[in-house]
């Protein structure tokens, strides 16, 4: 054998262990969603290959310990008969995270686990100055925490308000824990602040009368970090409206950074030296 590429191997998913020409190797999955028939598949190389036993990383992913480096070409196709492959390591899109979203959950306003597939299709592995994380968080709960992303997308709903079918019950205010409504029911009035409003939908959800109607949108951020150094992602737009323009927003943001970045620089730290008003800008031209 000849010698060996330590970061291409790292790049292409095995990650070199303690154990001299013992490799850790990550699975590519889209927003932690695997297929019964695939598990299995992890399971048999797992213990044929592998020690065993599997470890689940905090993103998300699977990664099977103890794969031999003679071994590495074998598992691979091994992997690809169940359509499964290792992950995109380096300085690349990373593996996109995300809940399980309205198809599943009670209190998802997005399809977040689609979406998630749609991102790994676009954006999955593209080759970038620094890894770049996103994440999708299907509602104001945050279980996925979007502000920690380099790019994160929470789901959110703006709700509009409707009159007829009001009763003025004081449900909308008692859900809303931001005091962005508020009802008279003696006078019949109401008021809808939307500057308070963080677009979390429990209005629209919780509305006995269906008095609400709401729109299905996004906040992003942008910036976050979780690791060596912490920072929390900033919103720098409104709720995005439609999906298309969400699109648009990661492809400024991809092309940003692509375009400014030093190498091996994550992307806060870009946005930190250039200056925030110099991307802001640039987002300008998708709204």
């Amino acid at each position: 054998m000849g010698q060996v590429n330590y970061k291409e191997l790292k790049n292409g998913g095995f990650i070199q262990q303690v154990q001299k020409d013992n490799f850790s190797m990550r699975l590519g999955i889209a927003g932690g969603h695997i297929k019964a028939d695939q598990l299995l598949k992890v399971y048999e190389i797992a213990k044929k290959y592998g020690q065993g036993y599997i470890h689940m990383t905090s993103r998300q992913s699977i990664e099977i310990p103890y794969i031999k480096l003679e071994d590495i070409e074998t598992v691979k196709r091994e992997l690809a008969e169940a359509e499964l492959y290792p992950a995109a390591s380096g300085p690349r899109v990373r593996t996109i995270t995300a809940c399980q979203g309205n198809s599943v959950c009670k209190n998802g306003l997005i399809d977040s686990a689609d979406l998630a597939k749609e991102f790994s299709e676009r954006y999955y592995g593209k080759e970038l100055p620094h890894k770049f994380k996103l994440g999708i968080t299907a509602c104001t709960n945050n279980c996925l925490k979007a502000e920690e992303n380099d790019l994160g997308v929470k789901g959110a709903i703006k709700p509009v308000w409707s009159k007829n079918n009001c009763t003025y019950c004081g449900l909308c205010e008692a859900v809303c824990r931001h005091k962005a409504i508020t009802i008279d029911k003696e006078v019949k009035g109401f008021s809808y602040d939307e500057s308070l409003c963080k677009y979390c939908g429990k209005c629209v959800k919780g509305c006995p009368k269906g008095a609400y109607e709401g729109e299905s949108g996004f906040i992003v951020y942008f910036g976050g970090l979780f690791g060596n150094r912490i920072a929390i992602g900033k919103q720098l737009l409104p709720i995005v409206f439609p999906k298309d323009k969400l699109f648009d927003i990661i492809d400024v943001t991809l092309g940003f950074f692509e375009k400014n970045a030093k190498k091996g620089e994550r992307f806060r730290y870009t946005l930190d030296r250039v200056g925030w008003e110099l991307f802001e800008k640039e987002l300008e031209g998708v709204l």
